[in-house]
């Protein structure tokens, strides 16, 4: 690693994203690129060769427990209802319904609330 990015990564700590790992961690997964960005702000930032090794099947486990596909969507919504909760990675609308006084969150893959 030169001077630059060993003074980029000390001032910069938690927040420096190495690009070519988006492209190691996203495989064929359609994720988006911004999610892997932040996951690897989150676990990647860093110059430690082991560190980063670890962060990136730390991601890979977070994607696999939590990204919603299109064809596990029910599994999901299984999952949430048995449970009462699950952390989910996917766009999400949430609304007040006045009527009943309680917020209703929207996923769109699942096109319900």
């Amino acid at each position: 690693m030169n001077r630059l990015d060993q003074k980029i990564n000390e001032h910069f700590a938690g927040v420096v994203v190495r690009k070519d790992l988006v492209k190691t961690v996203k495989g064929n997964a359609i994720v988006p690129t911004y999610v892997l960005e932040y996951l690897l702000g989150q676990y990647c930032a860093t110059s430690d060769e082991a560190s980063i090794q670890s962060g990136i099947e730390t991601i890979k486990e977070i994607l696999r427990k939590h990204y919603v596909h299109r064809n596990e969507a029910n599994l999901t919504k299984s999952i949430i209802r048995e449970r009462g909760r699950h952390r989910v990675i996917d766009k999400i609308s949430v609304a007040l319904n006045e009527k009943s006084d309680a917020y209703e969150a929207v996923f769109p893959i699942w096109g319900s609330s």
